[in-house]
């Protein structure tokens, strides 16, 4: 295992399978991330003073720390959330030759 936060994983959510797979698509051939994980979840938040549901598919971009405020401009710009979730998270560990694989499919 090898320690490291030079990678992140870029969380965010959109509301259906084709958004999911288009978004996914764009971020991994424009190489802003090596793999895009997709599944679907079910949300509860509240939104302008009500508390809503939805479906929706949460999308994580694994990717070089480096990379990361170009890969949130590019999902806020490609987004249709009006306030699209997009968090960072530091990968801290992991096996070094996913890491490794993560480096050599981004730019």
């Amino acid at each position: 295992m090898t320690n490291t936060a030079d990678f992140v994983m870029v969380s965010t959510t959109v509301d259906g399978e084709k958004a999911a797979a288009e978004l996914a698509g764009k971020i991994v051939e424009n190489r802003l991330a090596a793999c895009v994980h997709r599944a679907v979840i079910k949300s509860t938040y509240r939104w302008k003073g009500a508390i809503e549901s939805a479906d929706e598919y949460l999308l994580l971009a694994k990717t070089r720390a480096s990379l990361a405020d170009e890969l949130v401009a590019f999902i806020k710009k490609s987004h249709s959330y009006e306030v699209p979730e997009i968090v960072l998270t530091p990968i801290v560990g992991g096996f070094a030759d996913y890491l490794a694989w993560i480096r050599e499919e981004t730019r």
